[in-house]
């Protein structure tokens, strides 16, 4: 079972291009849609491979999303084994179920779906020349996409926080797309996602920890000896205060400024694995002890979050020795060895930097090693038996040959508090030793460890595809979904084929990205591009259950982030509403946001608390939008350019004029105005002012809460149509289409 594990490993380590397609001859559906969907491919490729434990078996099948053949070929080697017979019962179902000697065991008893499923195949053997060719319909039929328009706003909400431009798609969508990834606001989008991705901020401590007391013991508390005799003495300490915070937030982004100065730039973005510099501010500057060489390429010395690209010296200790280095520079390699990253997922004696080398591949080569690893039922026999289990267990040795090695990787820095401090005694030498995948780390190379790791990690092919699935991430909010695994659900096979749809386009995008030096500013385009992401909806032919399922991971269909949604209350009405993203709030991580620390997934389905603020926020921001923009003059409107507080339902002129405005606020908030919904809101506004005339004793002014201004006095509203516009937005802003992406 050892070598069945260690080929799965590999197969799942490689990036696998998708086909679906059989490329050579006929392959009849059942074949393709069962046999190798749910058997094949999930179960007899682990080991009947060239590099599978069954390498020297006469059934050796191949991979088909590698090779567009190899279907044909799969079926014909299924063909041969169910054909031979022992005792009158064919010898595949003999092996698969436990009746003949097989080295993969028993994966499948008598009666269960896959053995059902070889022996269907067994009684078709003589009709499969007959049968019809696999030809699947198009992947994306039925499916509505969005119209330039729409698409532009998308992108321009997702990316810049912003409303589309006048005239912004005069030049194209690529155009447009080009200008987009230029702005100032892009670069923060991109910063916010690579945190949730990689989480640097969410370290223990202060910021300034990430700095080692004994190499930074005279620069790293600069900030408690800056003068500041120049600010008045009553507001001294409340200045030192402010120099902290942001000397320890320039600190903390210095990560994602790599990120950000590589992609602006358009450098190879796999610098973030090989970059020989970092980024640093004024003020992180002085904490690292190199302010001085630096100060004269900054414009602004005050300013704490302006960043330039620079190279530390070798790291000093106090006891007087010296970082082994060449030509006396530290060793960087992008954000591997980043103190702030180091500092992040720190190590213990027993985990030995393992967590590293696992955030290493989840990072880099987009590969969850934990998933692939078995788990071992009896951890105490499994130690009683063997001395050393991770060299000489079968199932801690699957998994630990490949993370071993790198862990050995980040030996210099060995110390629980994360950082640069190798061992004392030496790396261990019961473990792996130091490399990645079978090659071993040079000797010559021992000092540079970390820069060697992010040059073979630039020449890995699934370099491209993660980073590919993380800006994929980035734009729909969620990760690509996973190979489905139960051959049971009736669904299996669309699930499947959505599967195999997004791979293909992953690795195309990634052939991209390759292509154009790692620009990741082109895999932004190409997946904004993508028909993935241009879905906008389903026609009525794409209603039945399959086709749903086939098409659930299909869209941008996502619940906003706290700042996302405060940015696009900000691009609709001028202003935030300010509470999801108030650092000293805790609204945001109670509507699914993270701390990078303890909380660091995003809830992606709201809970009643969501609920809950997403009625205050469509109050609070109507209450304090919709007078404020009545109280304008009209050209200066963003909302009621078109209709005033006397314009009433019941002549053509008024009803053209709220019909025209109720057009203009789902337009503006949704980003559309179907017909039906239209309809409702007019049903809706017309009916809060019969509610309204309906009642008695009702105030002809605003609320007090709802003025136009602080200093204001409160609206008149002697019609109450102040108060009907202002529950029509309420409404509006808890659609699913405001609240959503």
């Amino acid at each position: 079972m050892v070598g069945k594990r260690l080929a799965l490993l590999a197969l799942l380590l490689v990036p696998r291009p998708t086909s679906g397609q059989d490329g050579g001859g006929k392959v009849d559906a059942f074949f393709a849609e069962e046999v190798w969907a749910k058997v094949g491919e999930r179960t007899c490729l682990n080991c009947h491979t060239g590099r599978g434990e069954a390498a020297e078996s006469d059934f050796l099948l191949r991979e088909t999303e590698l090779d567009p053949g190899a279907l044909r070929h799969n079926r014909d080697a299924f063909g041969r084994v169910a054909a031979a017979r022992k005792d009158g019962t064919s010898k595949i179902l003999l092996k698969v179920s436990g009746g003949m000697k097989h080295g993969g065991g028993t994966p499948f008893k008598a009666g269960t779906t896959g053995y059902k499923i070889l022996e269907a195949f067994v009684r078709r053997l003589g009709e499969a020349s007959s049968s019809t060719p696999y030809v699947p319909p198009p992947f994306f039929q039925g499916v509505e996409m969005a119209t330039p328009d729409r698409l532009l706003r998308r992108a321009t909400l997702s990316l810049a926080g912003r409303l589309p431009r006048p005239g912004e798609l005069a030049g194209g969508m690529d155009a447009a797309l080009d200008g987009l990834l230029k702005e100032d606001a892009f670069y923060d989008r991109l910063k916010e996602g690579f945190n949730d991705i990689l989480l640097a901020k969410g370290y223990e401590g202060n910021a300034d920890d990430a700095l080692s007391y004994d190499h930074f013991e005279k620069t790293r508390h600069w900030y408690q000896k800056h003068d500041l005799s120049h600010v008045p003495e009553k507001e001294r300490q409340k200045a030192g205060y402010k120099l902290a915070d942001d000397y320890r937030a320039a600190l903390l982004r210095e990560p994602y400024e790599l990120i950000a100065h590589i992609v602006r730039s358009e450098r190879p973005f796999t610098e973030i694995a090989t970059a020989d510099y970092f980024m640093v501010s004024p003020y992180t500057a002085r904490g690292y002890g190199i302010f001085e060489t630096l100060k004269d390429k900054f414009k602004n010395l005050d300013d704490p979050f302006e960043y330039v690209p620079a190279r530390l010296p070798a790291l000093k200790g106090r006891d007087g020795k010296t970082q082994r280095t060449g030509a006396g520079i530290y060793p960087h390699a992008g954000i591997l060895s980043l103190f702030q990253y180091l500092r992040r997922y720190p190590t213990t004696v027993t985990n030995r930097n393992r967590l590293r080398a696992r955030v290493y591949y989840r990072h880099f080569l987009g590969i969850d090693v934990m998933a692939l690893a078995p788990r071992v039922t009896d951890a105490a026999a499994v130690g009683a038996k063997f001395a050393n289990p991770t060299l000489q267990a079968p199932d801690c040795v699957v998994c630990h040959r490949t993370i071993d090695p790198v862990a050995g990787l980040f030996q210099d820095y060995f110390n629980e508090e994360g950082h640069f401090g190798p061992r004392k005694e030496g790396w261990f030498t019961d473990m792996f030793g130091p490399g990645l995948e079978g090659r071993d780390l040079p000797p010559e190379e021992r000092w540079r460890a970390l820069q060697w790791l992010g040059q073979e990690t630039a020449k890995d092919p699934r370099f491209a595809v993660a980073m590919v699935e993380h800006v994929y991430y980035l734009l729909m909010g969620r990760r690509p979904s996973l190979a489905p695994v139960d051959i049971d659900d009736p669904h299996f096979g669309a699930k499947r084929r959505a599967y195999l749809e997004l791979r293909k386009e992953v690795r195309d995008i990634a052939a991209r990205f390759t292509k154009e030096n790692f620009n990741l500013k082109a895999v932004f385009k190409a997946w904004i591009a993508s028909p993935f992401y241009r879905v906008d909806g389903l026609s009525k032919a794409a209603a039945t259950a399959a086709r749903r399922a086939e098409l659930d991971d299909v869209g941008v269909v996502h619940l906003l982030t706290p700042e996302q949604l405060e940015r696009k209350v900000a691009a609709v009405f001028g202003r935030r509403w300010g509470r999801l993203d108030d650092g000293d709030s805790k609204y945001g991580i109670l509507y699914g946001g993270i701390d990078s620390k303890s909380v660091t997934e995003r809830a992606s389905d709201p809970s009643g608390a969501m609920g809950a603020l997403q009625r205050i926020l469509a109050n609070d921001v109507a209450c304090a939008n919709v007078p404020a923009d009545f109280a304008r003059e009209p050209a200066k409107r963003r909302l009621f350019p078109d209709v005033e507080l006397d314009d009433l339902p019941g002549t053509p002129e008024s009803d053209a004029k709220i019909r025209r405005t109720i057009v203009h606020l789902h337009e503006l908030l949704l980003g559309r105005a179907r017909a039906e919904d239209v309809e409702r809101a007019v049903r809706l506004f017309a009916g809060i002012l019969e509610d309204a005339k309906a009642a008695k004793g009702l105030e002809k002014t605003e609320s007090y809460y709802c003025r136009a201004g602080k200093e204001e006095k409160r609206s008149p509203d002697p019609h109450y149509t102040l108060r009907a516009w202002r529950g029509l937005v309420t409404y509006l802003l808890r659609q699913d289409d405001f609240l959503y992406e």
